[in-house]
């Protein structure tokens, strides 16, 4: 005799014969008595089997009869979340060659843009950050690759000695003369600026990375992005706040250019005297050694390793905090002093592949950015450095004029300050003052070398406590 259930037929499941389910005294059950379902998705309709305690008074034999437990179909499909395939990235955390080409080739479109009006006016620089930023928020790549601890441990470090083989300082207070002075009353207008900025707009949203931010972006505005990076490592600065500071102060960076360029619109180019034969002759040369060696490059890859080797070990020996570029800027320094031809020998070849690096580096801290945190925080930080480099430009016009200071020196220091060498050398090119183009890119090295240590000691000294 086939034996029926009302709420098992409610289900849709056909019930076997009476030979294969043993009769039992029937219960009435009410709706309140039924068990409590997970709210978890079902992925397959399969019946659960539950003690008859949990549905059934037990036997008074003390022994437990297995029933099929009742499905609500309702609640179940009430509870089935449906999820949408961007949350997978396109380019998965675990697919590393495609995570390295995402990243070289956002740093070569870095590289490229600059050839274009836009890229030009607001920096590779800042060209990567964003496109990194909003690939990994678009689900395009992953925002915890593998991949980036790497650039950020081994591949920022290895970029930091190829970007200095020329910072001889010797030959920086040789060449610069009146430059450096100017360079150096933009550094001491950059802390003003940054005391300043910090008092009127304290970052409290930041919480504990508002002075660490602050101290970044002084480092940033006395040598360049190198500083900043190197900055925020050691003082532990989290991913999204140093993003944001970076897309803000580029931004920031750009508009100020373009307003140094403004006010040197009537200054005149340098008249050059015709060319001898054996200028000509020094072109041609330095055309053919445009041309770096496969040799060249091979070296300056292998000194630039065993400097990182170097300032690791002295970072371990001496127990220092926040990691070992510090450390690995003074003894590239060092060295580039005490052996100065050797080193400016590879400068050409180090810049080169410093500067593909740099770029994905740039690609690596946009990805490493949640969107929304940046751009909740990077309003605070656009109003700090606005501040920040305002008052570095008064403060540096002014107490140039006082010296007596040419207006175009004081201009090229100011954008070696707040841009770095790079920006200052493509400045004296632009306007044509083509004998300071030798000296901007030495003021901007001679930043880069003492940026950092400056920015960690006025930070955890003085910002810290106000």
């Amino acid at each position: 005799m086939a034996t029926s259930f009302s709420f098992l037929n409610a289900t849709g499941i056909s019930l076997p014969s009476s030979g294969q389910i043993r009769r039992r005294r029937s219960h009435i059950v009410s709706r309140k008595d039924l068990p409590e379902f997970s709210s978890k998705a079902v992925s397959s309709q399969r019946l659960s089997l539950s003690s008859a305690s949990s549905l059934w008074p037990s036997r008074n034999d003390g022994s437990d009869v297995m029933f099929l437990s009742p499905l609500d179909v309702s609640s179940t499909m009430r509870s089935v979340t449906v999820r949408s395939q961007l949350n997978t990235p396109l380019i998965p955390s675990n697919d590393e060659w495609g995570t390295w080409t995402a990243l070289f080739a956002t740093g070569a479109f870095g590289i490229w843009s600059e050839k274009t009006k836009v890229g030009s006016a607001v920096s590779g620089a800042l060209v990567s950050t964003l496109i990194g930023l909003a690939a990994s928020n678009l689900g395009i790549i992953s925002s915890e690759s593998p991949a980036f601890p790497i650039v950020l441990n081994f591949l920022l470090p290895l970029a930091v000695p190829l970007l200095l083989f020329r910072a001889d300082l010797r030959r920086v207070v040789k060449s610069t003369g009146k430059l450096l002075l100017a360079f150096l009353i933009g550094s001491v207008a950059t802390t003003l600026g940054t005391v300043l900025a910090y008092y009127l707009v304290p970052m409290k949203a930041l919480g504990p990375d508002s002075w660490k931010i602050a101290a970044a972006l002084m480092g940033r505005h006395i040598g360049g992005a190198v500083n900043y990076v190197a900055i925020s490592n050691a003082l532990g600065v989290s991913p999204s706040v140093l993003a944001a500071g970076l897309a803000a102060d580029n931004v920031i960076t750009a508009v100020y250019f373009t307003s140094l360029f403004a006010i040197g619109s009537k200054i005149p180019a340098e008249v050059l005297p015709p060319q001898t034969s054996e200028e000509a002759e020094a072109n041609k040369d330095s055309e053919t050694k445009n041309k770096i060696p496969v040799l060249l490059i091979a070296i300056g890859i292998a000194v630039s390793l065993a400097i990182c080797k170097a300032g690791a070990l002295i970072t371990k020996y001496l127990g220092m905090s926040g990691g070992s570029l510090p450390a690995i800027t003074a003894v590239v320094v060092a060295l580039a002093t005490i052996f100065p031809s050797q080193f400016a020998h590879l400068a050409p070849s180090g810049e080169a592949m410093a500067l593909i690096l740099m770029q994905v580096f740039f690609t690596v801290i946009g990805a490493s950015g949640n969107i929304w945190s940046v751009i909740n925080t990077a309003p605070s930080i656009f109003l700090f450095a606005l501040v920040q480099i305002g008052t570095h430009l008064a403060v540096i016009l002014g107490v140039g004029k006082l010296l007596n200071i040419e207006l175009r020196l004081l201009l090229l220091a100011s954008n070696a300050n707040v841009g770095g060498p790079t920006t200052a050398a493509g400045m004296a090119t632009a306007k044509g003052w083509n004998s300071l183009i030798v000296p901007g890119i030495l003021a901007g090295i001679f930043g880069i070398a003492v940026a950092t240590f400056i920015g960690i000691a006025f930070g955890a000294k003085v910002l810290k406590f106000m």
